[in-house]
């Protein structure tokens, strides 16, 4: 990884407090990855081999339940550790990281974590800061399955990928990256004819528009008012 500028990692969480030479070294000990989009990067439940930093693409996080469900824990944006078991306490990978676009990564043994934590102070700090918001949004999710109506799941789930990987257009606010409606509905536990008749609604009420796997969303405030709870 020697024609990867550090420079251009800087400014990442797991590098943020970090010397330049010290980024050198964990980069010099980093594997390229490139992945289409719709491909595996790891499965539930195999083996833990390696971890990664996402530089370009988005990841979508699936777990799978006792009852053989599919569930979208979480997605990853561009600058983000993932795969990082051993930060777990856990020698196999706890979901399945599917690339939903074209995505790059660097990778690492997992031999090499207990070695950048213990190394790298600020590797750490932030590695572990990361995991932390990461599990407070899972948290948040569950509490939004236990206490949100539908619709306003929906919402909530549409508004979290806006403020994660939204890019304006002459429309709205899209989501950067392919999304479904049976997607959302295994983002929300819902069903698939809920998702439907929702989006299909607020599509003609000009709140969403969707196209060909993408969705804009055209009036982000109406959309924040209904992930609200009535008083």
């Amino acid at each position: 990884m020697k024609q990867l500028d550090e420079s251009l990692l800087a400014g990442l969480p797991p590098f943020s407090l970090l010397q330049r030479g010290d980024i050198r070294e964990i980069l010099d000990q980093a594997t390229p990855k490139r992945v289409e989009a719709g491909t595996e990067f790891f499965h539930e439940g195999h083996d833990a081999e390696r971890f990664y930093l996402l530089l370009d693409g988005y990841i979508r996080v699936v777990k799978v339940t006792p009852t053989g469900e599919q569930i979208i824990a979480l997605h990853i944006s561009p600058g983000q550790l993932f795969g990082i078991a051993p930060a777990l306490s856990r020698d196999t990978y706890p979901a399945t990281a599917i690339s939903v676009a074209e995505s790059i990564a660097l990778s690492w043994p997992v031999r090499l974590w207990a070695d950048f934590t213990t190394r790298y102070q600020g590797f750490a700090t932030e590695s572990y800061r990361t995991l932390g918001e990461r599990l407070g949004e899972m948290q948040s999710r569950i509490t939004e399955l236990a206490t949100q109506a539908v619709e306003q799941r929906i919402a909530t789930a549409l508004l979290r990928l806006v403020n994660q990987s939204g890019r304006k257009t002459d429309q709205g606010i899209e989501i950067a990256f392919p999304i479904t409606r049976l997607n959302i509905s295994e983002m929300t536990g819902t069903t698939l004819h809920t998702v439907s008749r929702l989006l299909s609604a607020w599509e003609r009420d000009g709140i969403v528009a969707s196209r060909r796997k993408h969705i804009v969303i055209t009036d982000p405030h109406r959309l924040m008012l209904l992930s609200t709870p009535e008083s």
